[in-house]
């Protein structure tokens, strides 16, 4: 590869910026990876990013490319990649599951945002209803296409790292009836562009994330969270 340079603008819990994250692991490429609050976004953020939103990937300090599908496609292009399918409908495929997963992330938001125990149980149930599909379609020992790693393992990795802070929290199991999934999730937690696509401390981070919130899960994280403390 070229002497391109990337930087990545990034917040530690967002996973979206992880698919990005573990693209560029994935392919060997080397970059520079820059935090922001994003409760507290510095100015030079807001002129760079067309949404205001992280993923950014800043290529050669002059070309800004946004949203994380984007970014990983193009991360996977640039270094002629195995990460997508080269046959137009396997690769259809793989973008539908992608955003499958992008939906799912969306009820996982819901969970930590739910404003009282019904809605929580409410969106648990969505959340079940997803799995019972996903679990349907996983056909596969190792990932999800197959033998081989693709962007479909890289969207749904950080959404399966949500799941041991929100079973702490709420003491229950969300995999307990799909083995498929739990295998599958268990095999991407070990991939080690999956682990450097955080820090040692995001489950700690999480855990006073979801504690801040107004919410039924807010308020459960925020009692482990004193207890843990006493």
């Amino acid at each position: 590869m070229d002497n391109t340079q990337f930087t990545l603008i990034s917040h530690a819990l967002c996973p979206y910026v992880q698919r990005a994250v573990i693209a560029l692991e994935e392919q060997g490429i080397t970059y520079k990876r820059i935090d922001i609050d994003l409760a507290n976004k510095p100015a030079w953020f807001k002129k760079l990013s067309p949404l205001g939103k992280v993923p950014v990937l800043v290529v050669d300090d002059d070309t800004v490319i946004f949203e994380s599908a984007v970014i990983s496609e193009y991360i996977n292009e640039v270094n002629q990649g195995q990460l997508l399918a080269s046959e137009p409908l396997a690769k259809a495929k793989q973008r539908a599951w992608i955003e499958f997963a992008s939906n799912t992330l969306n009820n996982i938001g819901q969970l930590y945002n739910a404003a009282d125990a019904p809605a929580f149980g409410d969106t648990v149930s969505q959340l079940k209803q997803k799995w019972q599909t996903l679990e349907a379609n996983l056909n596969h020992d190792s990932y999800f296409s197959g033998e081989d790693f693709s962007l479909v393992d890289a969207a749904f990795a950080p959404l399966f790292r949500y799941l041991p802070v929100l079973e702490k929290i709420s003491g229950q199991s969300f995999l307990q009836h799909f083995p498929k999934i739990n295998k599958w999730a268990d095999t991407l937690n070990q991939r080690a562009s999956v682990k450097k696509a955080v820090s040692s401390q995001y489950h700690t981070q999480l855990l006073a994330f979801i504690a801040k919130r107004d919410s039924h899960l807010g308020q459960l994280a925020s009692q482990l969270t004193n207890e843990q403390a006493a």
